[in-house]
This record gives C-alpha cells, structure tokens and sequence, in this order.
C-alpha cells in the first residue's frame, strides 16, 4: 500500500477521519519524543511536552496551509510549546535537578561509550541558551535548512547561522572541558 503524503493525511484529518489523525502521530512521534528529550534532558518532560505539542496540533491543524512541510510546521509548533515549557519551569531548577536520560539499551562498552559521550553532549546542551539550544536541535537533529528553522523561529536566516556558530563553539568548549575531566 502507498503511503499518504501529509498534505492528504491533514486534508482527511480536518475531514474527521481519526486514522488520519493517528497516522500523522505515528509517523511523527519519535521524532517530536526525541526533540523533547535533546530539549529539556528528560524523557519525563519531553512525554509531556510531546503530548502537549500533538495537543496543540489537532487544535491548530486548520491553521496549517501547506505553505511549506507539514513537518517544518510540526516543528514550528513544538518549539513554540517548547518555549512555553520553559517559561513555566522554576527559575531555580538548575542542571543538576535535571535527570540524565536514560537509552533503554543494552549496555555493552561501546554502547556504554556512546552513551556517555551522548550525555555528555546532552549535558553540555542543557547549558546552552533556549535561542541557541532551539537552533541546534533544529539543525542537526531535525535536519532543517537554515531557511527552514528562520521560518520556524522567525528569526532571519543570519541570525539564525549567528546562534548555531555560538552554540557550536560553546559546545566544542564544555565538550574539550569534560573530556579533559575523564
């Protein structure tokens, strides 16, 4: 059977079709779960965040025109909730009230490696700015174009290259700073 596109899978959710619906979640869902995860460094937190964006989706699905990707629109609405998130947090919570994530994997000494450098990574991007941490998720884990995370953020595209150099070149530091420590 062939896939639908999402542009057809809106038009029939709009239309009161649940699978629709559905389908778009599940096509969807790990992708926003890991966004929430790399964002908030809790797996807790990115579940509720991910139920919160899917919420606002369905509520704002008439809202979406077909102007760009239905995934772009996706994201430009999980960073707003994800903006919204942090905004409600506690002002005194700080990174180490934040829990590590947990893989769910089997841990053998590669995956073990891995796994470290990953939480190190996460760490380090739980230092970053919400601007900054927002960009580089968008980037490299969400695969957009620079075009495509200025529309989502409404930022302008040099802006937004701005925040992902700084970041990266924070990141370089504290990563250089924590490999130094082991």
């Amino acid at each position: 059977m062939f896939e639908k596109h999402d542009d057809q899978l809106v038009a029939s959710a709009l239309k009161g079709h649940k699978r629709a619906w559905i389908t778009l979640i599940k096509r969807y869902e790990k992708a926003v779960f890991s966004y929430g995860v790399r964002m908030t460094g809790s797996r807790d937190d990115a579940a509720d965040l991910m139920q919160d964006i899917f919420v606002s989706v369905f509520k704002s699905l008439g809202s979406y025109r077909g102007e760009g990707s239905f995934k772009g629109w996706l994201f430009k609405v999980a960073h707003y909730r994800c903006i919204e998130f942090y905004r409600k947090r506690k002002p005194e919570q700080g990174l180490e009230d934040i829990p590590e994530p947990d893989s769910g994997q089997p841990c053998p000494e590669t995956v073990m490696l891995e796994t470290l450098s990953g939480q190190a990574l996460l760490k380090a991007m739980q230092t970053l700015p919400l601007a900054q941490k927002a960009v580089v998720e968008l980037k490299f884990f969400g695969q957009f174009t620079f075009d495509e995370i200025a529309q989502q953020t409404g930022l302008s595209p040099n802006t937004v290259k701005s925040r992902l150099y700084s970041a990266l070149t924070r990141l370089k530091v504290l990563m250089e700073d924590e490999h130094a420590k082991a």
